[in-house]
């Protein structure tokens, strides 16, 4: 693609996440989310592969009409109370129906479905613009109007996002679909707690993007798309696949890496809400995760000769780790110990 090309759309992905998280009316937000949509659709189908084209039409037309929800909830509540600000968001009818678009811009069950297809047919750098960039506007939006929503809905909807992100996830072989599911699985447990601690939600999801981006920046530069490639990875980057084991298992969320924090506090704030069933639910359905983030960490590094895969294994390379993706792993696995100060404010 054409430097140019890229720089433009790059340029109006960060517009239109600026003007949705900086706006207070529903039409700048919904032109915030028109624009990034369009700008990440060249980038699905860059590769003028027919999975690619595929990706970029269901997510183009999953997209829109979400937007096209955005817009008709904040039309039917200006209707009824005069109100076009975001926060101001009072009317029942409304309060549904945003829940359900923005539902459908991040990819929670049950309008999950779309996710990992496209997430599939793109490249894992793409790949990664969908599951952290793409993904900040509507958990904003969700930010600004969890006041106004039903607690009850969004719990049951988390409940369910936790369980098919974890349950979906345990047979899939190809490593871009097992990452959809944990994104799944993830605003799961972002979701259960944005009513009662709309904090902690952005904590998670920060944290999340974090340990996201360093998996699948280690992922693009081993160049490991497949459960049987990984097997033979090891042998190219030893210390980047070990770093690899370790943001796996931060992202399953074990003590002591940093992917334990959010989940640490989101079970104490359920807990405090007088809400032990959904903690306890949610902790356990986390397990499914573990799982498969287990099954991809032994792939990656505690899979030693002799095993069953027929791939060659790769040459051992001396290029130095790039800077970036070094920090990413020491940042997604260390952040704990800085939990008295994140907790604190919360």
């Amino acid at each position: 693609m054409n430097p140019q090309a890229k720089l433009i759309f790059a340029f109006s992905l960060l517009l239109g996440t600026a003007l949705t998280t900086s706006s207070n009316h529903w039409i700048t937000a919904w032109a915030g989310l028109e624009i990034n949509t369009l700008a990440i659709l060249p980038l699905i189908s860059k590769s003028h592969h027919p999975r690619a084209i595929e990706a970029a039409t269901k997510y183009f037309l999953v997209q829109a009409t979400a937007s096209t929800l955005v817009l008709f909830s904040s039309m039917t509540n200006a209707w009824h109370t005069g109100q076009w600000d975001i926060t101001q968001l009072t009317h029942p009818t409304s309060c549904l129906i945003l829940t359900s678009a923005i539902a459908m811009k991040l990819g929670l069950v049950p309008f999950h479905f779309w996710f990992p297809e496209v997430l599939q047919g793109t490249s894992l750098t793409t790949g990664l613009l969908l599951a952290t960039v793409m993904k900040f506007p509507p958990i904003t939006l969700l930010f600004m109007t969890s006041p106004a929503l039903s607690p009850t809905l969004l719990t049951c909807m988390a409940l369910l996002s936790a369980a098919l992100g974890g349950w979906m996830g345990l047979n899939q072989t190809q490593i871009r679909k097992v990452l959809a599911f944990s994104s799944i699985a993830h605003l799961g447990w972002m979701t259960i707690i944005i009513s009662y601690n709309p904090k902690l939600t952005m904590l998670n999801f920060y944290l999340y993007a974090l340990m996201t981006t360093a998996t699948f920046l280690t992922l693009n530069y081993i160049k490991a798309l497949k459960l049987s490639t990984l097997m033979t990875t090891w042998t190219k980057a030893p210390s980047l696949n070990a770093m690899l084991f370790l943001t796996l298992l931060s992202l399953a969320g074990l003590p002591p890496l940093t992917g334990f924090l959010p989940k640490w506090l989101i079970i104490q704030e359920l807990t405090k809400q007088s809400m032990a069933p959904a903690a306890i639910t949610i902790s356990l359905l986390s397990l499914l995760g573990l799982f498969f983030y287990l099954r991809l960490a032994y792939c990656a590094t505690i899979t030693l000769p002799p095993h069953t895969t027929n791939h060659m294994k790769q040459w051992h390379t001396n290029k130095p780790t790039p800077t970036t993706i070094a920090i990413l792993t020491t940042m997604s696995t260390l952040l704990l110990p800085i939990s008295p100060m994140i907790s604190t404010p919360l």
